[in-house]
């Protein structure tokens, strides 16, 4: 059974750094380069199993600016392909690492791939040197790597990967796309307005106090939001900002806030379809790929359950996983969690009867991603004028609460 990694673990993966040393080699040539390390002592024992005397080992200072530095999926994505392009090629491991690690223009990442080679030449196994950086090597890359090493057909397994990659990121960054454009524009509105409170509605108060008639219960209501924000505009642009930045930090530190917001946002309208969609396709692309490279199925479960993105499906998966293991076919643990289609469920009863699991779940994820793409110009279609009305609105009411008093002398006189 597959143990999930430890914090402790993940940690000690975060707390490795970059080391520069100096030695002489078997012909005492002085030579000199980067390893990766949580001590000094543990790179100078690496260098003497390498045949290296070390003569000097210290940490490598850090860069004023990073910015911009760090390794993000996408390099991981393009590092696959890259290296998977180079293999089928015929080229060797350690050299394509070499190649592709010296051609990186992202320092971070050509030390992730230099030290995953120095690994490699060292003798240890290509999913070994990648489980060594979990933090961007998860266990679906490395098992799925182990067994094209097992099978002797490791570009194919890459092949899988990138396009997994590939895809997955698409996915993301569709779903993100209808989730971050009403964001955006909630934004600019409450700015907009902030500006228009704080400096613009003062003005106009001055020039009402002119007039010595009572002022329309708008206007007066607006002018008194706008003595708020001139008073305490601090706290009101600051509290978004707080509550940002609270938000984020209790998704990411409270496991019970992390679990109830995905319950939540299941339950929305419209976005909560959108991530169920999201969801059924991770499922069947990560099981597709991982099935189809030659994982056992109870094992490629493991891994399928944290890349559904979501803590109801991954909870779900972990159980359908447990009855697997006891013998029961994957379409009844299905059902059973009642959070897949019929669809999904039949394609993949289908294939279990027909031996073709991996290509009708790939079926499914090609159709699930369709799907996604199309919720989410549905939902940009729908919400686009909702939001543009809620700005107008909003930015009439202010016009017209300060034009009021001046139609109204206007009748008067």
């Amino acid at each position: 059974m597959a143990k999930q990694p430890t914090l402790a673990k993940a940690k000690k993966k975060d707390e490795e750094l970059t080391f520069k040393w100096e030695g002489t080699d078997k012909r005492g040539t002085r030579v000199k380069g980067e390893l990766r390390g949580v001590h000094q002592n543990l790179i100078k024992a690496e260098l003497r199993r390498q045949g290296i005397i070390p003569l000097s080992v210290r940490k490598k200072p850090k860069p004023l600016f990073t910015v911009g530095d760090n390794v993000v999926p996408k390099d991981i994505m393009l590092f696959t392909r890259q290296l998977c392009t180079m293999l089928s090629s015929g080229i060797a491991v350690v050299q394509a690492l070499d190649m592709v690690g010296h051609s990186s223009k992202k320092t971070k990442v050509k030390e992730l791939i230099l030290d995953i080679k120095a690994n490699v030449e060292s003798g240890t196994a290509l999913s070994k040197a990648f489980a060594k950086h979990h933090l961007y090597f998860n266990d679906l890359y490395c098992s799925l790597v182990h067994a094209g090493e097992e099978a002797g057909v490791l570009e194919v397994l890459l092949d899988k990967i990138a396009t997994y990659l590939e895809k997955s990121e698409a996915l993301k960054a569709k779903v993100k796309k209808a989730l971050t454009y009403p964001a955006i524009v909630l934004l600019f509105a409450f700015v907009v307005t902030a500006i228009l409170l704080i400096f613009v509605i003062p003005t106009f108060e001055d020039l009402f106090k002119g007039f010595g008639a009572e002022l329309p219960a708008l206007t007066r209501f607006v002018i008194d939001v706008s003595n708020v924000f001139q008073e305490y505009w601090y706290l009101i642009l600051g509290a978004p900002v707080v509550a940002v930045v609270g938000f984020l930090e209790a998704r990411k530190r409270s496991r019970t806030f992390y679990q109830w917001l995905d319950r939540m946002v299941l339950q929305m309208p419209l976005i909560g379809d959108l991530v169920a969609t999201s969801a059924n396709a991770r499922f069947a692309r990560t099981l597709s790929t991982l099935f189809s490279g030659g994982v056992p199925l109870v094992d490629a479960m493991f891994s399928v359950a944290g890349a559904t993105g979501n803590y109801v499906y991954e909870k779900a998966v972990l159980n359908m996983r447990e009855a697997v293991s006891i013998g029961q076919q994957l379409n009844f643990a299905m059902r059973q969690s009642s959070l897949f289609p019929d669809m999904v469920v039949q394609m993949v009863a289908i294939g279990e009867e027909a031996g073709s699991l991996g290509d009708m779940l790939a079926k499914v994820a090609d159709f699930y991603e369709a799907e996604v793409d199309q919720k989410v110009d549905t939902l940009t279609t729908m919400i686009e004028p909702l939001l543009m009305a809620f700005l107008a609105g909003v930015v009439g009411t202010l016009v017209i609460a300060m034009y009021l008093p001046i139609f109204k002398l206007a009748s008067a006189v």
